[in-house]
């Protein structure tokens, strides 16, 4: 019996909402195996989770038979009732609505795992704001600027 066959790499872009930098280096860790746990449940492979205290990358190889959309969501919604159940946070914790999803070949996948393992060194250097419209710019998506996440002012 045919079976199917694939390889579909997508990286997960999403924020804290009001671009909040609520995630704390205390309970980020705890969150991220949460997120793995999620994930792996839902029969997808996490390949690299990392981000800041007001966003988060995640490396997933999606099966076909998985809806991005509905993974993300779920994701979302379970984090923040784990963090807002967990009171790592004195302020209610939400994730930003939307996100961002690029896709990537196999080739890629080494410099995409370590460019999510290295977001804090990343950061040192770029902002979220600048990195996000790179992203949109490289993959050509179009966009208006007024649709992308919610941004607190560079300094």
């Amino acid at each position: 019996m045919p079976g199917t066959f694939s390889q579909i790499y997508i990286q997960l872009v999403f924020a804290v909402q009001g671009r909040n930098s609520l995630i704390q280096k205390s309970w980020e860790d705890e969150l991220y195996k949460y997120i793995t746990g999620i994930i792996q449940n839902k029969d997808q492979k996490l390949l690299a989770i990392n981000g800041m205290p007001d966003h988060i990358h995640i490396l997933i190889g999606l099966k076909p038979s998985c809806c991005l959309s509905d993974l993300v969501m779920e994701v979302k919604k379970a984090s923040n009732k784990f963090i807002n159940e967990k009171k790592f946070c004195p302020y209610q914790f939400k994730w930003q609505d939307g996100y961002g999803a690029f896709s990537y070949s196999h080739s890629a996948l080494d410099r995409v795992i370590a460019y999510v393992k290295n977001q804090k060194e990343h950061h040192k250097k770029k902002t979220f704001k600048q990195e996000y419209k790179e992203f949109m710019k490289k993959f050509q998506i179009e966009h208006k600027d007024e649709y992308l996440f919610n941004w607190i002012e560079d300094k």
